[in-house]
């Protein structure tokens, strides 16, 4: 059953919202748990990451396709599955959602309720990475609904998320929404706002790709069924 607008943007908000607290807050505990050891960190919050953002789809995908993700959203709308409106309306929400998550991660952790992150990360690998996570992210996502297989999206987006942290130098932000709440924790998780365009700009060159190969690859496919999309985003966390 198709839910109204106003009950999808709630729901694109607290998924959001718990999308960046989850992301930022295990960074925090990571951070602290395991100090001066980068590698088990990132095995820490990439596990959390995962595991969390299998969950939150579960909660929030039968209401709005839990996408959590302006390139999600306007990738879905491009294939007919999300009014173009919608997928407007969904930006700002997504955004100021990931951005309460991160001040509510830095308050669970007795931390400034915000603090602009000083961690630069604005090099051509990561860049690079970024394309590539995001490419991937859309693939995984897209590739399952217009399958007939929408059903797996959760499994498989926070399993491809949790390896992603690994394989790419930039551990996959692959969102610009993330990409601007993180910029607002100055912890282990977070972007110098000087380095969020270039992530930013990088997604949404991912996305364009990921669009065209989709449509290469699962071509004729009706809007209906592109409407099946049931995911998110994707976040990721941070590297050092």
């Amino acid at each position: 059953m198709d839910q109204p607008l106003g009950r999808k943007l709630v729901a694109e908000y607290l998924g959001s919202l718990l999308l960046a607290a989850l992301v930022i807050g295990s960074g925090i505990a990571a951070q602290r748990l395991s100090p001066g050891d980068t590698g088990l960190q990132l095995t820490e919050n990439a596990a959390a990451t995962a595991a969390g953002l299998f969950t939150i789809i579960l909660m929030f995908g039968p209401v709005s396709g839990a996408h959590f993700n302006p390139v999600v959203s306007f990738v879905d709308a491009a294939f007919g599955g999300l009014p173009w409106r919608h997928a407007f309306a969904y930006l700002p929400v997504q955004v100021v959602g990931c951005v309460s998550g991160a001040v509510l991660a830095n308050l669970m952790f007795s931390a400034s309720a915000v603090s602009i992150s000083t961690t630069h990360r604005a090099t051509f690998a990561h860049g690079l990475s970024e394309v590539v996570a995001t490419v991937g992210l859309v693939l995984v996502i897209f590739s399952l609904a217009r399958s007939g297989r929408a059903d797996r999206a959760p499994a498989a987006v926070g399993a491809y998320i949790g390896a992603a942290y690994w394989f790419t130098s930039s551990t996959s932000f692959a969102n610009p929404a993330i990409t601007v709440g993180r910029m607002f924790s100055d912890t282990f998780a977070g972007i110098a706002p000087s380095s969020a365009p270039v992530f930013i700009a990088t997604q949404v060159v991912g996305g364009g790709l990921a669009l065209l190969l989709v449509r290469a690859l699962y071509p004729g496919i009706k809007p209906a069924q592109a409407a099946e999309v049931v995911v998110p985003h994707a976040a990721a966390s941070s590297a050092r």
